[in-house]
């Protein structure tokens, strides 16, 4: 065992020094299909406006509102995709359905409950309004509008806008692509038998998750071996094609603990302790080319909390989120919360929505893990 050289950084330095360091990825355009969950790298303008044409918000008769209460002779038929070529003119209407161009010459719809028909003839109401029953030019979305803004997740409102608008194709950030790594000869595949002093290899499959909910691309590397040199071959290769290595394990000071003294040799380590408990040992470094590395304690809790605090946000920033952070909320804690010593600690608890007094702000305005 050794003593670590590394000093105690404060969480919320610990936090802001990884940002610092990170650089949003390059920009690449894809398809709508698969640009869902993708954060928009360019603000979306409107080329022309929506609706592009007035169109009828019921089924009914296009007509003039100044001639209201007379019997109109009927023209044609406007429906949505086949829209009536001639034009309302003095006496007369157009049927019409919901979605079909109002013609040339009408100002309003009447819906075919409140009308009278005979033959090709139809009654409308004694009382019209210009502008009834009829979604106008423009009403949704003006030419030019900025109707998406680069930092946005496209969810499916976002998508079917996009698709409104005529564009095929969207400009998002790249996701970042992560070598995911655990080490230590105490670990075993999952579904194998543990000998005496091995357990499952259970922080892969967290992270993994974790990853992959981030919307980081990853890359799979198993249980590396606690040797050097094996080490350095592995990690090397990974991070041809990797933005960021993430290893769970081989980070404390023991001393087959060879994460740290790795990193060391292929970039920059910016934080090699943090005051948080669980996950004094997380680990920090910046590669060449501008790769970066997080090395996570090995123990379960830990590898999970250092994940949420320090790297689902870098992972966010590299994709261009706008919020990088989780949402907050405040609530008030149904037990008496002491952190130990000087290190921030981060506590599991069940949020119950059914309390009805008024709320604190919970775990230094940081949502519990």
């Amino acid at each position: 065992m050794r003593a670590s050289t590394y000093p105690l950084i404060d969480a919320d330095e610990a936090a802001a020094l990884v940002l610092h360091h990170i650089a949003t990825l390059g920009v690449e355009h894809v398809a709508l299909a698969d640009s869902i969950g993708r954060v928009l790298a360019e603000d979306i303008v409107a080329g022309g406006p929506l609706p592009a044409f007035p169109s009828s918000a019921v089924d009914g008769y296009a007509v003039r509102a100044v001639d209201a209460g007379k019997a109109l002779r009927i023209l044609g038929e406007s429906a949505a995709g086949r829209p009536f070529e001639g034009h309302v003119t003095p006496g007369t209407a157009a049927r019409i359905l919901t979605g079909g161009v109002v013609p040339e010459g009408a100002d309003c719809v009447v819906m075919v409950e409140d009308v009278q028909l005979h033959g090709d003839l139809v009654t409308v109401p004694e009382s019209l309004r210009s502008g009834a029953n009829l979604h106008p030019v423009g009403t949704d979305v003006a030419k030019g509008a900025r109707v998406l803004l680069a930092g946005m997740q496209l969810g499916a409102a976002e998508i079917g806008l996009a698709a409104a608008t005529g564009a095929p194709r969207l400009p998002v950030h790249r996701r970042p692509r992560v070598a995911l790594m655990s080490t230590g000869d105490e670990l075993v595949e999952v579904g194998e038998t543990p000998r005496k002093g091995q357990i499952p290899d259970s922080n892969r499959w967290a992270l993994l998750g974790a990853l992959r909910e981030a919307g980081a691309d990853v890359r799979v590397l198993g249980i590396a071996p606690d040797e050097p040199e094996p080490l350095r071959g592995l990690v090397v290769d990974a991070l041809g094609d990797a933005d960021a290595l993430v290893t769970s394990g081989g980070v404390s000071v023991g001393t087959h603990d060879l994460v740290k003294p790795l990193l060391e040799s292929l970039g920059t380590v910016h934080i090699g302790r943090v005051k948080l408990k669980p996950g004094k040992p997380f680990t920090f470094a910046t590669l060449s080319e501008g790769k970066v590395a997080f090395g996570l304690p090995g123990f379960p809790v830990s590898s999970l909390v250092t994940f949420e605090v320090f790297v689902r946000p870098a992972l966010r920033r590299m994709q261009g989120f706008a919020n990088v952070q989780r949402p907050t909320l405040p609530v008030r804690l149904g037990y008496d919360a002491r952190a130990s010593g000087d290190r921030t600690e981060y506590q599991r608890v069940t949020r119950h929505s059914h309390h009805p007094h008024p709320t604190v702000p919970c775990g230094q305005g940081r949502p519990p893990p």
